[in-house]
């Protein structure tokens, strides 16, 4: 391997990690409404004020064994998961795009679907801070990649939100109640900025496949707790939507051409 290339691969991979651990800082603070500024990170059991030769990126985590150097109090591994995912997104985006500026575009949008995710999961909102100026940034992507274009751009925003819209809308219709917020449309529509119409079409399919495998686990695992008497709470489960929709957005930037042409080729020759 040449070694100037083993060495920009390690540069991008520590420049992604680093990146991860700003967006712990953006999961944990924007639904508090707090400053992804100031103060500088402290351990959330003690408040002791965390010093950079314990703040490094993966390393800390690994090194101090998941807990705090002064109370050691249990750091969720959750921290370490987003900062190894983001580093290992750079690396990879490198590998596919090179250093150029579609790898850079397409980590800023994966980088704020990896923070959209992580919210939704911890407290069922997507916010506009988020979606709104996603949609905006994500719009420009005619200018980094070779396949999109400004009509695909604005296509891929109506059709990314009037889709999950229609069906919301549909729900509640039916249902009386809501079954998909606006933040799962903002979501769609931001995806489709950056995807074009090809891209939301496969992020519904592929996003739809991935919550329904992961609801049927959590249906499965549920069942127990039905026995203890407790009032159904598997009826009352309610799974975001935003990060399988994010889930399957980055499956087509890495393998939508190659998933999208084997799945034709099954139908066409079953």
């Amino acid at each position: 391997m040449d070694n100037s290339f083993l060495l920009l691969s390690i540069i991008i991979f520590a420049f992604g990690a680093c990146i991860g651990s700003f967006l712990n800082v953006c999961i944990y603070r924007i639904p508090a409404g707090k400053s992804i500024v100031s103060p500088g990170s402290s351990c959330w059991g003690c408040g002791t004020p965390i010093p950079f030769s314990f703040n490094i990126p993966v390393l800390s985590w690994l090194l101090l064994g998941g807990r705090c150097r002064f109370c050691k109090i249990k750091i969720s591994i959750r921290y370490l998961i987003v900062e190894l995912f983001t580093a290992f997104t750079a690396f990879f985006l490198f590998l596919k795009y090179g250093a150029a500026p579609i790898s850079l575009y397409y980590f800023i949008f994966i980088c704020i679907l990896i923070t959209i995710s992580f919210i939704d999961f911890d407290h069922r909102i997507i916010p506009d801070l988020l979606s709104l100026p996603g949609i905006i940034i994500c719009a420009s992507s005619f200018y980094f990649i070779p396949d999109m274009s400004l009509k695909n751009t604005i296509a891929g925003i109506f059709t990314g939100g009037m889709s999950l819209y229609t069906i919301a809308f549909l729900y509640y219709f039916v249902r009386r109640e809501e079954g998909l917020g606006g933040g799962d449309i903002k979501l769609l529509a931001m995806i489709g900025a950056a995807t074009g119409i090809k891209g939301v079409l496969f992020t519904i399919f592929s996003g739809s496949l991935l919550g329904t495998v992961f609801g049927a686990a959590a249906i499965f695992r549920l069942k127990t707790i039905r026995k203890k008497g407790l009032d159904d709470p598997v009826s009352k489960l309610r799974i975001p939507f935003g990060p399988f929709l994010s889930a399957g957005a980055v499956l087509y930037i890495f393998y939508g051409d190659q998933l999208i042409y084997w799945y034709l080729n099954i139908i066409q020759h079953p």
